[in-house]
């Protein structure tokens, strides 16, 4: 599996970024403009920023449960080491004005949510929601969803900035088990058309439109990381977004 390495210049945005790394041993990297997260997928290690160091107690795969985490500053360089043989880790980034201190996040803390029912059910992990964790622009959630069932539905858009409401949002899916399949299509923000197969590694990117369904063909357990930026920043950051009106009418059945 090849690492991952978005950055807003290669997605044709402003804000979001991605990379992914497996390594034994060590592996560096550094952040100029943007802020980041360190996301053990699997395995653990030590994350070292600016002199201080913490342990990130990760997981044998991302279907275990949540993970530790931890935030790292703009203009930092940072050293992993893995635990215990290796480590696969994502790093979800955002262009950032504010200057944010090296954090650690416990997997303890991570708020867990069990959203949809029957075949629309899913449990999300919202470790860098709002309001779970304070990050300049950043935003990310865990998505699981059994095999078979749907997730990202109803369809749902953040591709304007709406008063009281939506806000607007570049996206990244990154997919972990599966294989299943990945819905995206058009809004008012712009054309776009895609039912993508997705596996273990794959991304998709979602610069407008509506998205979903994700969906996990039986038997298969499908993951994802959403990783979200946009230009609301700092107590103003919100996931808000709008259903389809087509469906908009499922979510009201969810609680019978």
């Amino acid at each position: 599996m090849a690492n991952i390495d978005i950055t807003p210049e290669s997605a044709g945005w402003r804000y979001a970024g991605l990379k992914t790394s497996k390594f034994a041993g060590s592996y560096e990297f550094g952040t100029t403009e943007e802020e980041a997260l360190v996301l053990p997928l699997a395995g653990s290690c030590t994350v070292r920023c600016g002199g201080e160091e913490f342990l990130l107690d990760g997981r044998k795969d991302v279907f275990a449960g949540p993970s530790d985490f931890a935030y790292i500053p703009r203009g930092s360089t940072v050293q992993l080491t893995a635990v215990d043989g290796e480590c696969h880790v994502a790093i979800p980034t955002a262009r950032a004005e504010l200057d944010l201190p090296f954090r650690y996040g416990a997997r303890e803390a991570v708020p867990v949510e069990q959203r949809g029912a029957g075949s629309a059910a899913r449990t999300v992990r919202n470790f860098c929601a709002p309001e779970a964790f304070e990050t300049d622009r950043l935003l990310a959630v865990e998505v699981i969803t059994p095999g078979g069932n749907w997730s990202s539905w109803p369809p749902h858009k953040h591709d304007e900035d709406v008063e009281g409401g939506e806000r607007a949002k570049e996206e990244i899916y990154y997919y972990e088990g599966g294989p299943g399949y990945q819905r995206v299509y058009s809004s008012a923000a712009g054309e776009i058309d895609v039912l993508r197969e997705v596996e273990a590694g794959d991304v998709v990117l979602i610069p407008y439109g509506y998205h979903g369904p994700s969906m996990a063909m039986p038997g298969y357990d499908l993951y994802y990381l959403n990783v979200l930026a946009g230009r609301d920043r700092g107590p103003d950051r919100s996931m808000a977004f709008s259903d389809d009106p087509r469906h908009a009418w499922i979510r009201q059945t969810w609680s019978a």
